[in-house]
């Protein structure tokens, strides 16, 4: 299986920390080694960094961690090939655009029954069940609503796709359109929120820990959400099965 994570913040963050342990995952602490890639939305724009290397080794991984880019919302992907080939084509996170925002969809798991792709808008590039999924749940937001609609309209129908998926397969999944990021679990997914009082966190995967007490100001607030915890000693809360949570500000937040 994949891995995923992501940043949500109320400031822009820097993730150097928390992939400094992650891309250890792709070749190294772990075996998803085949190819990985991280989106960074700034403003109306986004940046994304793929390539069908192991994390581990790529050189433009080597290039994010010592790039301390800045963004609300961040989302990565390394990447155990199940469908597709090893290729760029087949890479994660994947972006399409819509109402004039990207968006971006990271994904966790095997669809077993693929949904049809009815509409002529949106279509798969490679040949992952992951990118056909993304495709297919844009095309019926697309469908559902002929204009943008309310934050609440669009969870309530993000959780009845998520459900959809959920009965075909394993649909752990990241996406973002810049303003906010959902996530939903299917069988293992964590988030954590750090916010003042600020302490020092330990990642798993690598021996560095920070204080980001040192870091941050008393108003900054970040969530990570991680298929599995980047550090042991900082409380994650494991998301329930089926569960769809929306981040925002650096918290998930009510619908």
């Amino acid at each position: 299986m994949c891995q995923l994570l992501g940043m949500n913040c109320n400031v822009p963050t820097d993730i150097c920390f928390s992939f400094e342990g992650f891309h250890k995952r792709g070749g190294i602490t772990d075996q998803h080694a085949d190819g990985w890639g991280i989106a960074f939305f700034e403003n109306e724009g986004c940046r994304l960094f793929l390539d069908y290397q192991a994390s581990a080794v790529s050189p433009v991984a080597a290039l994010v961690r010592n790039y301390a880019i800045k963004s609300k919302n961040v989302i990565a992907h390394i990447r155990k090939a199940t469908v597709g080939s090893v290729s760029l084509a087949n890479t994660h996170p994947f972006m399409r655009e819509l109402w004039g925002r990207y968006w971006i969809f990271a994904h966790n798991g095997e669809i077993g029954t693929l949904p049809a792709l009815l509409g002529n808008r949106y279509r798969p590039v490679g040949a992952t069940d992951s990118e056909h999924v993304f495709c297919w749940i844009l095309e019926q937001i697309c469908q559902r609503f002929p204009q943008e609609p309310s934050q609440e309209q669009l969870y309530l129908a993000l959780e009845d796709l998520a459900q959809d998926l959920a009965q075909r397969g394993t649909a752990n999944f990241m996406l973002s359109n810049g303003r906010w990021l959902a996530a939903h679990c299917s069988t293992n997914l964590h988030y954590v929120v750090r916010q003042a009082p600020f302490g020092a966190a330990h990642l798993v995967d690598n021996d560095i820990t920070v204080d980001f007490s040192e870091l941050t100001t008393q108003n900054d607030r970040v969530a990570i959400i991680a298929t599995v915890p980047l550090t042991d000693n900082e409380v994650w809360t494991k998301m329930n099965a089926g569960e769809l949570l929306l981040f925002q500000d650096g918290k998930p937040i009510g619908i």
